[in-house]
């Protein structure tokens, strides 16, 4: 009975700590892949992604040029992977 109890606090305690670990991963993850489609904010067509750097941001073509979106600026929205920088802002990236 006693292991039983010592058990059960047991897994109480480590729970939390078990879906922080999870969250944290998640949080990590790239949101870009290579091939999908980037949309900037306004929900436009950017360009497909050539290339997933090992920071998580992306190289897409666009305007006849390599242009990398920062990782901070990427995120999913209804499944589409979006950029909170616009078309206009893109095209002044060097």
């Amino acid at each position: 009975m006693r292991s039983a109890v010592l058990f059960a606090l047991l897994v109480a305690t480590a729970a939390p700590a078990l879906a922080a670990d999870v969250a944290a991963d998640v949080a990590a993850a790239p949101a870009a892949r290579r091939g999908a489609m980037l949309r900037d904010v306004n929900n436009l067509r950017l360009g497909a992604v050539s290339r997933v750097n090992s920071d998580g941001s992306a190289a897409i073509i666009f305007d006849s040029r390599m242009v990398t979106v920062p990782a901070t600026t990427l995120s999913m929205v209804d499944g589409k992977l979006t950029t909170s920088l616009t078309k206009k802002e893109i095209n002044s990236m060097k």
